[in-house]
């Protein structure tokens, strides 16, 4: 037999519904009486999409808000009457090892390594729960379960009947998750070397927070990457649309760092097969010297719309020498382009210009070294990760290898 249901309909929670139907972009979190979040809507909003003209109301700027956020800044800024206490007797060689593993809340042990690691950290890398709606709380006591927050949050009865037309399976606010992982950038910014960097996974549904966060903590312009890690190739069956298989690292640094910093070593492989020419200063290939994008040419950057002389032998100069020929980047087609390179670079630089004919005509290339400045061949790292090292499955039998157990840790975590 059925529960009846002891209540009447809550037609404000189905009014919000509606109007989330035809006007989503209206909808916001807020708090009510008791400090508790609840969906609800954005009025000005609303007054503004139902009107012919501009209304009058807050004054408009581009910042990310959220119920809570003071408080969040309060809880960073908060000292706690707490210390660390060693353990000898679950320790490895606890007088040498270099390192430091730390169990406990990660907000009050980043607050208890301000003094001692302030300003001393290379790379933060953080795992933050991802908000996916499976189970889990964000409070200080993550051991409470779905159906024992179901009814301290009024959503289900004491017979377990719904009071609410659409629960959330675990309060999955944005709010709540922003008021846990603001305090914890704030502090990790702190501990970041001037040229540290903090890398975090996340996937899709906080992955537009996250980045606006990180934008507020260490500026916008500080943003290293977002890079695509292909982790599930399978994709996840339990999605609704697409099965995904895909999440996100994002990368930002403390302060601005320079182009080449996060490079990483080219193989010999690589080097052999790219790089086949070679002089005294090493192994290099031949790049065209003209820009190949046509968004830019001698009409937006005339600077950069010179000639290069080049004699009947092929040698280079920007000065015209006895029987050469002016060369400017021009198509075959007559659309006058631009070369990558300016003047007092190109004159600088200018043994490494190279002049080849090809199809009757000359071409101006520029040498292209494996090896940089540095003395080290390097290459940039692509935006999309496909390789299987970085597969969850292989994640997932690394950690149980390690463990010598047959439990699936990533499905633990995720609940």
């Amino acid at each position: 037999m059925d529960k009846l249901k002891m209540h009447s309909p809550n037609f404000t929670e189905e009014n919000i519904s509606t109007l989330a139907a035809l006007f989503p972009y209206c909808v916001t979190e807020s708090n009510d009486k008791d400090g508790n979040l609840k969906k609800s809507i954005d009025f000005d909003q609303l007054k503004q999409e139902l009107s012919t003209h501009i209304v009058e109301g807050p004054q408009e700027r581009y910042t990310l808000n959220w119920p809570g956020k003071r408080d969040a800044l309060l809880t960073a800024n908060a000292p706690i009457a707490k210390t660390l206490r060693p353990c000898r007797e679950e320790s490895v060689d606890f007088d040498t090892t270099e390192n430091l593993f730390i169990e406990g809340d990660n907000l009050d042990a980043l607050k208890l390594l301000q003094e001692t690691y302030l300003g001393k950290v290379k790379m933060i890398y953080i795992d933050p729960p991802y908000n996916t709606g499976n189970d889990f709380v964000y409070e200080d006591d993550f051991s409470e379960n779905t159906d024992e927050f179901l009814k301290k949050s009024n959503q289900v009865d004491e017979s377990g009947n719904k009071l609410i037309a659409n629960t959330e399976a675990n309060g999955r606010f944005h709010s709540d998750w922003l008021d846990m992982i603001y305090p914890r950038l704030r502090l990790a910014r702190n501990l970041l070397t001037d040229d540290g960097v903090i890398i975090a996974s996340i996937d899709e549904n906080e992955i537009v927070n996250i980045r606006k966060i990180f934008d507020e903590v260490f500026g916008e312009t500080n943003l290293l990457f977002q890079i695509t890690l292909l982790c599930n190739p399978k994709g996840r069956s339990q999605d609704k649309f697409v099965a995904n298989s895909h999440e996100y690292l994002v990368g930002y640094s403390k302060q601005q760092l320079n182009k080449g910093d996060l490079n990483i070593p080219k193989s010999d492989e690589e080097i052999a097969k790219n790089y086949k020419l070679k002089d005294e200063k090493g192994r290099y290939r031949e790049l065209e010297l003209r820009n190949t994008h046509r968004e830019f040419g001698k009409h937006n950057r005339k600077n950069l719309y010179y000639p290069f002389y080049v004699s009947n032998t092929g040698q280079v100069s920007l000065d015209e020498i006895p029987g050469s020929i002016p060369i400017y980047p021009i198509w075959d087609d007559g659309f006058e382009g631009c070369w990558t390179w300016g003047v007092d670079k190109a004159r600088n630089q200018i043994n490494e210009i190279v002049a080849k004919e090809v199809k009757g005509s000359w071409k101006i290339y520029r040498k292209n070294y494996a090896e940089g400045d540095n003395g080290e061949a390097t290459k940039q790292v692509k935006s999309i990760w496909t390789e299987k090292q970085f597969h969850t499955e292989k994640g997932q039998a690394l950690l149980m290898n390690y463990s010598n157990r047959r439990i699936k840790f990533f499905s633990l975590l995720s609940l």
